[in-house]
């Protein structure tokens, strides 16, 4: 299992990056992608996830109506859209997956939230730096 994250950098507050997760050695339609974030002196915590064979998504509340993940499956990528950035975003963002998971996204939801830790997933990518400031 390969996964490599990209298209981090700085932007400023209430702008956008796309960040790409790019995969390979599994079936990658199969399986759930989650991205993560990890502030500095923070526990990574789970931002969104994409299912596996179906098209559900899960966001945390934090970035529910700014950030859109989506997955293109003929390139094996997935997507992560952050629109009207905050300070708060900065963090390292990773991808990660979990091949004991098929299909679903592992974590669990209470209320309009999806809630994930490291713990949830197995298998990591490098992660890609995002630095909000002005």
């Amino acid at each position: 299992v390969q996964l490599q994250a990209s298209g981090g950098g700085l932007a400023r507050p209430g702008r956008s990056l796309r960040l790409s997760c790019a995969a390979s050695g599994f079936t990658f339609g199969n399986y759930a992608i989650g991205w993560f974030r990890q502030a500095p002196g923070k526990e990574r915590e789970g931002v969104s996830c994409f299912v596996g064979g179906g098209d559900s998504t899960y966001y945390h509340d934090s970035v529910k109506g700014r950030f859109t993940i989506s997955r293109d499956n003929t390139k094996n990528t997935v997507y992560l859209q952050m629109n009207n950035l905050t300070p708060e975003d900065t963090a390292v963002y990773y991808c990660a997956t979990d091949l004991s998971r098929r299909f679903r996204c592992p974590g669990s939801t209470f209320g309009s939230s999806w809630y994930a830790t490291r713990a949830d997933f197995a298998s990591w990518g490098q992660g890609t730096l995002v630095t909000v400031s002005s």
